[in-house]
């Protein structure tokens, strides 16, 4: 997934909590659920970062300085501006994009 163009914002937004608690009826359910997208987005953002800057990597293990050529920069500065992945999950929830169920309410449904 490209996260750059999401929507989401790269600084800190107030929200209000009560828009986060409309679909689950509890603000730490709404919450619970960003964290756990937040970390899956994570993971996939840092492997797709090693799996780019494992092109660059070299086995020698000479004392010399490390040397950085120009492409790897920019993979990091792209990288750096990214949304953080707690904003991104919450644009997300926000927009309705995350699929979500708790096993409970089920169990009692179908009671």
């Amino acid at each position: 997934m490209d996260y750059k163009k999401s929507k989401a914002p790269t600084n800190t937004v107030t929200r209000n909590i009560v828009d986060l608690s409309n679909d689950t009826g509890n603000i730490y359910e709404s919450v619970a659920i960003i964290a756990k997208r937040s970390n899956q987005i994570a993971a996939e953002i840092k492997q797709d970062l090693q799996k780019k800057l494992a092109e660059f990597s070299s086995y020698n293990d000479s004392l010399e300085e490390v040397f950085e050529n120009r492409e790897q920069i920019e993979i990091s500065r792209y990288y750096e501006k990214l949304p953080k992945p707690t904003l991104l999950a919450t644009e997300e929830f926000e927009q309705g994009q995350i699929y979500w169920r708790d096993p409970m309410r089920d169990v009692k449904a179908a009671e």
